[in-house]
């Protein structure tokens, strides 16, 4: 059977899968759209939590950035992880207590103003539709080359599996779905690493092999690879620089993850309170499977590809055209990968062109540049299993994978924006009267709405999937984690401060990326270079910035202002004992 049949035989499959579960848990009122009927079981939730936490970002693209980074970007799976035991400890009990659908719900009653509510709304829709595009391109990226389709077509496809399952079921389908794809999404990603674990180093468990002996050299294999990269003119792969960068984007990561409103309204679907703390430890249970892995596959892929361009090593020949895989010439095809014999001597010189101890190597023996002149990172964990020559059902297995990831997560972005909509906009503030009919109706225009939106700006994704998601990230720990932080911690905190606090830490992040990325990240619009940088500090870092703004600001104002109603003040000192499965009540 060929390959591609193979590949559209599992992911028709999964998607079969996908729209029975939708069929058979579609939501027939708002509480089940928006919540499952708060009657969601803690390990089931922490299953799909997980799913909806790892996205495309983590499947597809985290692994392709830690290989071609190395040690430096561990601060992906610092800043994700970390962040989520922030969520767990400090938001999601507390937020199930308050027993609302929505973020910007609680935002709107804590802080007892409709237009806290709606710079809620706003700041979630900007964080969730920059997640969401990441999500696109990542899906584009598995349709492309595993059904041999066109970006464009593939982004279509995933956005009509979306469109099924989330607008038909809500919470409740999305739920159940999102179960179905994290077995996909886990089976599917540590298989190909067990093979290739053993492939290179013997050990079954790719999390030991990464510290094992790398069978054909003898030497550790994160000796060999640093050998390897350095030898080609690379930076070691074990080495780190800039601590204060890593340390701001880690914390960037953290806060951002703790505030993202679609994970945080997981915890809204189980009965009791408790059920959310033990939902939060199953997700992690869950989630480590994946994130204790990626470093093993980032290193055992990279130096495939090493020993892949370099067959008897660095003082050795290079790979011959005609000798090169067929997982490069199909890979190819999709443009994401591409090499130029610039020098016509028919061999692909793979190295650092940038260095100088390599520029000199490189005219003495008559090489004219990098011949691997496009290797888009978001391929790498989809492309493992043919690098490594493994089964072609391990091959489809990956294909589905990669595509129940991204699905995963832009089905839980899409309800959340949904919902900020339909609930907090529509219904608490636009149109109070309207119908539990007329509300689901509302909801199910508005995920439509965001799904054309969210097609159309992954069509021209700013980065990588990983980078693109780590904006999203930033929006979140600048505007809505101070604000929830405040809302649970601080008595004092009153509307008047919530507010300016939010809309300084969004629009601050908002500007400095759009400066930097172009205004709504349209290619060739941007007005500054990253050697303008503030401070030396990236867009993807810029988070914690605009949460420090968040917390000044907010504090400020609420000094100078009235202090809350005793009501709410009473309201936030339920809410701190996070007992009990009701809403919180003032004393």
């Amino acid at each position: 059977m060929e390959q591609t049949t193979l590949n559209i035989i599992v992911v028709g499959l999964s998607f079969a899968l996908y729209f029975g579960i939708a069929i058979w848990a579609k939501a027939g009122s708002t509480a089940e759209f928006y919540a499952a009927g708060r009657g969601v079981n803690p390990v089931v939730n922490g299953m799909a939590t997980a799913a909806d936490w790892m996205s495309a970002a983590s499947f597809i693209s985290m692994a392709g950035l830690i290989a071609f980074v190395g040690y430096n970007n561990s601060t992906f799976l610092m800043g994700w992880t970390g962040g989520y035991v922030l969520m767990a400890m400090l938001l999601a009990p507390y937020l199930r207590k308050f027993g609302k659908y929505t973020v910007p719900e609680f935002v709107g009653d804590r802080f007892y103003s409709n237009k806290a509510r709606v710079v809620a709304v706003v700041a979630l829709i900007t964080m969730s539709v920059t997640y969401v595009i990441g999500q696109m391109a990542g899906a584009g990226v598995a349709f492309s080359r595993f059904l041999e389709v066109e970006n464009t077509t593939g982004l279509l496809i995933a956005s009509g599996v979306v469109f099924v399952y989330a607008v038909l079921g809500g919470m409740k389908g999305i739920t159940y779905t999102q179960v179905a794809q994290y077995c996909v999404l886990i089976i599917a990603y540590t298989i190909p690493a067990i093979f290739i674990s053993l492939q290179l180093t013997g050990v079954f468990l790719p999390q030991i092999g990464l510290f094992s002996e790398h069978t054909a050299s003898g030497q550790y294999l994160l000796v060999t690879l640093d050998s390897l990269l350095n030898d080609l003119g690379f930076n070691q792969y074990t080495s780190g620089s800039s601590p204060w960068l890593m340390a701001l984007f880690t914390l960037s990561l953290m806060i951002g993850t703790a505030g993202l409103p679609h994970v945080i309204i997981r915890f809204f679907t189980v009965p009791r309170v408790s059920d959310a703390r033990w939902s939060a430890g199953w997700a992690l249970v869950f989630i480590a499977l994946l994130y204790l892995t990626a470093p093993a596959v980032g290193a055992m892929a990279r130096l495939n590809i090493m020993t892949t361009m370099w067959p008897n090593g660095v003082q050795g020949e290079a790979v011959q055209v005609e000798e090169l895989p067929d997982w490069f010439r199909t890979w190819s095809v999709t443009g994401l990968l591409a090499v130029e014999d610039k020098n016509g001597d028919g061999k692909i010189q793979y190295y650092n062109d940038n260095s100088e101890a390599m520029t000199a190597l490189a005219t003495e023996r008559g090489w004219q540049g990098n011949e691997l002149v496009t290797f888009n990172r978001d391929i790498l964990v989809l492309a493992n299993p043919e690098i490594a020559g493994l089964p072609g059902w391990v091959i489809a297995l990956i294909a589905a994978g990669g595509i129940a990831a991204a699905l995963s997560t832009a089905a839980g972005l899409l309800l959340a924006i949904s919902s900020a909509v339909s609930h907090d906009l529509i219904k608490s503030t636009i149109n109070p009267n309207i119908s539990e009919k007329g509300e689901l109706l509302a909801a199910r225009i508005s995920m439509a709405a965001a799904i054309v939106v969210a097609t159309y700006l992954g069509l021209n994704p700013p980065g990588f999937a990983a980078q693109v998601v780590a904006l999203a990230f930033g929006l979140a720990a600048a505007s809505l984690f101070p604000t929830l932080m405040m809302g649970i911690f601080s008595r004092r905190m009153n509307s008047a401060g919530a507010t300016a606090g939010m809309l300084a830490g969004l629009i601050s992040t908002t500007l400095y990326l759009f400066l930097y990325l172009g205004w709504f990240f349209i290619p060739g619009t941007n007005v500054l270079t990253p050697d303008q940088y503030l401070f030396g500090i990236p867009p993807t870092h810029f988070g914690p910035v605009g949460a420090l703004l968040n917390f000044g600001v907010a504090f400020l104002v609420a000094r100078m202002t009235a202090e809350p109603p005793q009501e709410i003040q009473d309201l936030v000192e339920s809410v701190r004992i996070p007992r009990g499965a009701g809403g919180a009540v003032s004393h």
